[in-house]
């Protein structure tokens, strides 16, 4: 009894060690992320391709689940081979559904670094938080969900806040933007606003495949990056062909760019991994929090200016991102008296078949040694 006591008390630790840690890896990728694709892609010299950037992200996106797949069958080479034919190539039409959101992640993945190049840090990380708005919008029309009161406030609340962020850009054009002659902040804006959009119909698409399917998420990402691989190579072709064709794939690639690409590459996966160890409020805690640690930051690297109206607007965003992730709440006193008499029926249940099941334990005979008896739980429905 003390043993499966400390046991649990022990459990309980491990998971709140794992829940702080998962909320400081979500912070530190959502920030490093959109700073050192700031960082690279102002520095002075030879800049590097994106086009190949995102391909070399795509690649080893795959190569990553791939060996993921593998120690799932326990380094069978042969198994892992046939697993894959059959879940990607036989099961074609499963497939081919992976084509559309896989075209729209490498759009989404070219117009971000566009859009970093043209943006500050901290003005783009809080205008792409319009992601939630457009995936929030997207669920609704396609997979009929239906969100709280307070939810749809706080979508309120984030446009405006978004709003009020690039009013008050617009109206000052950052000297660190408007002053440099290979920067365009109406670019930017244009492909961070395209990129909103595409990142909320991709992961609500993405969703509606993921549940009318038993496909793991490691074979979803394999095929994802096959597709994404392709459609950005030939992006790569369409856009700089030539120029790679003269300089070289590897162009301009130094170790910030190698820690940007591993970064997007294996970002999104290790935060598919560690998010189940938190909660919906982490994961919105965390996203508000990287949007301080960007602006902070960029302050001291970009010589970023904060003043009172983009506190303001970034304020909103960060409150309307923790509102959005709160627990969903249905009804008000209704509902909470359903689901307290529905706790009742259920502990009078509970307390029903323990009486039962400690009368019927005298009358029944001992199992058997080495003979399994059938559960009482089993017997008596719940």
């Amino acid at each position: 009894m003390l043993g499966s006591t400390a046991e649990t008390i022990c459990h309980k630790l491990v998971n709140r060690k794992l829940k702080y840690i998962s909320l400081a890896v979500l912070v530190v990728q959502n920030a490093s992320l959109i700073l050192s694709i700031r960082y690279v892609r102002t520095l002075p010299g030879d800049r590097f391709f994106t086009t190949s950037a995102v391909v070399m992200a795509e690649v080893l996106k795959v190569l990553t689940c791939l060996l993921i797949i593998l120690l799932q069958k326990r380094l069978n080479v042969k198994q892992t081979v046939l697993f894959l034919v059959d879940s990607i190539v036989f099961q074609y039409k499963d497939t081919l559904k992976l084509a559309v959101p896989s075209l729209i992640y490498t759009l989404q993945n070219n117009l971000q670094y566009i859009a970093i190049s043209n943006l500050p840090a901290a003005t783009f990380q809080v205008t792409y938080q319009l992601k939630i708005l457009t995936t929030a919008l997207f669920s609704v029309l396609m997979l009929r969900k239906s969100l709280s009161r307070v939810q749809w406030v706080s979508l309120v609340l984030l446009f405006a806040g978004v709003a009020i962020v690039q009013v008050e850009q617009e109206g000052k054009k950052e000297a660190s933007v408007s002053g440099s002659s290979n920067q365009n902040y109406t670019v930017g804006l244009v492909a961070v606003v395209i990129s909103c959009l595409s990142s909320g119909f991709a992961g609500v698409y993405f969703e509606k495949i993921l549940k009318g399917s038993s496909a793991s998420v490691w074979v979803r990402n394999v095929q994802l990056g096959v597709f994404g691989t392709a459609l950005g190579m030939l992006g790569l072709w369409w856009n700089d062909g030539a120029a790679i064709a003269e300089r070289g794939f590897l162009f301009g690639y130094t170790g910030a760019v190698w820690c940007v690409i591993f970064n997007q590459a294996f970002g999104g996966l290790l935060v598919a991994v560690v998010v189940k160890y938190a909660d919906n409020i982490l994961k919105g805690f965390a996203t508000s929090f990287s949007i301080i640690v960007s602006t902070v930051t960029s302050v001291y690297l970009f010589g970023f200016h904060v003043d009172l109206l983009f506190t303001a607007g970034a304020g909103l965003v960060i409150g309307a991102v923790y509102m959005y992730s709160l627990p969903k709440t249905t009804g008000g006193g209704a509902a909470a008296a359903l689901n307290a008499k529905a706790g009742g029926v259920a502990a009078s249940l509970a307390s029903l078949r323990k009486d039962v099941g400690t009368e019927m334990e005298a009358f029944l005979p001992k199992a058997k040694e080495g003979v399994a008896s059938l559960p009482l739980a089993v017997r008596m429905p719940d």
